[in-house]
């Protein structure tokens, strides 16, 4: 009888990511029509995915136990990387809408750190929490309060330096990661009812604030970030301003109705459509099935991850898994969101969607560790049983 066991590559989440690479060539290509431009985005996107997917091939075949190994030296890069942006001369670092979060390098491109540093704090703070775990015997509110401490602490040095450029929408990612992993470390449940009620409450103050005492939030805010909550409230108030890209994200979704106008026979101009705004191109052309089908894609890349967390048994790949799958989730909810109108415009990317190299370079490495780790839950015949 043959006891050999099978690996558990997922294939249906390597067909879901290449499904949603062509759909955004193919609206990138429809997009750019309207941009003042002369690059060719769709051919570059192309590019980014050839370079990712080589990328991941390599980091593909290290084993977790060495990935373990070097996520410390991985964060400290992602910091180092976000601390020499912050320092770097505009010839370098150049401030672009009002935001310094890019290195450019003159006929190579641009490159983001903040990108990295999502995938590098997931593969660090999963870590943090897998040797806190081991080295504690006895668990107990004080040793997971230290654990929250711990995870707490290391978030914190990124989300600074991030939030110094000013990028509210990856400040915002990076807290999702944290709140994931906090959510899957272990630690009692008390805690964690008392630590995400805290989070609410500081979001109702924050909300309570804005509509009793706006003034205030200048101490936290630019203007030009409490501009973009006053025009996501009220658009079409803004349509001539800050509010032009919102309404006509707006027009354009809700013009495409139920099948949209077809390739490339979008009318509505939208700035930097190929973008954050990619979404908006395909609900334009190709309507609400067309959007639906989008979403059903993500639904199931979410689902694929959860599974293959679920079917494998280590600690540290299952907390990377969680951590991925904040990253993501909070990723589509923004950028859809924010296109519909539903959440303020944070300038966030829809993975694997939107053209940008580096977005496109941390997407594929994280799910690169994702089928990673289906690849190595092993399946052992007549034991009835999946683990690592």
């Amino acid at each position: 009888m043959n006891n050999q066991n099978k690996s558990q590559f997922d294939y249906y989440l390597l067909l879901i990511i290449l499904l949603l690479m062509i759909i955004s060539t193919i609206n990138i290509q429809s997009a750019q029509k309207f941009l003042p431009y002369t690059a060719n985005f769709a051919g570059q996107q192309v590019f980014w995915y050839i370079v990712g997917l080589v990328m991941s091939a390599v980091i593909y075949y290290f084993d977790f136990e060495q990935i373990k190994r070097m996520s410390f030296y991985a964060y400290l890069l992602g910091v180092l990387m976000l601390v020499a942006l912050f320092f770097a001369p505009p010839s370098i670092a150049p401030v672009i809408k009002g935001t310094k979060a890019w290195f450019v390098i003159d006929k190579i491109g641009s490159l983001q750190p903040a990108e990295f540093m999502k995938v590098f704090l997931i593969v660090f703070l999963a870590k943090v929490t897998v040797d806190h775990n081991k080295n504690t015997i006895h668990r107990t509110i004080a040793t997971d309060i230290k654990l929250i401490g711990k995870i707490l602490g290391v978030t914190a040095i990124p989300i600074l330096f991030i939030l110094k450029q000013p990028d509210a929408g990856t400040a915002m990612v990076i807290a999702t990661i944290m709140f994931g992993i906090i959510f899957v470390s272990g630690v009692n449940w008390k805690l964690l009812v008392i630590f995400f009620s805290s989070v609410i409450s500081i979001i109702g103050a924050c909300v309570y604030i804005y509509i009793y005492q706006p003034d205030t939030l200048l101490l936290f805010l630019d203007q030009y970030q409490i501009e973009r909550i006053d025009s996501w409230l009220n658009p079409f108030e803004y349509r001539g301003g800050i509010g032009y890209q919102l309404t006509q994200s707006i027009l354009a979704i809700g013009s495409g109705t139920t099948s949209g106008k077809g390739y490339s026979n979008g009318e509505v101009i939208i700035p930097e459509a190929h973008s954050d705004f990619i979404f908006s191109v395909i609900g334009e052309e190709y309507g609400f099935f067309g959007a639906s089908v989008v979403l059903v894609l993500y639904f199931l890349l979410i689902y694929r991850i959860i599974r293959i967390s679920i079917n494998n048994k280590g600690e540290y790949e299952s907390i990377i898994s969680a951590g991925i799958i904040s990253m993501l989730t909070f990723h589509i909810f923004e950028n859809i969101g924010m296109v519909t109108g539903l959440v303020p415009i944070t300038g966030i990317p829809l993975p694997l969607l939107s053209y940008g190299g580096s977005s496109i370079f941390g997407t594929i490495l994280s799910l690169t560790l994702v089928l990673n780790i289906s690849a190595k839950t092993k399946y052992y015949m007549f034991e009835g049983n999946k683990y690592d």
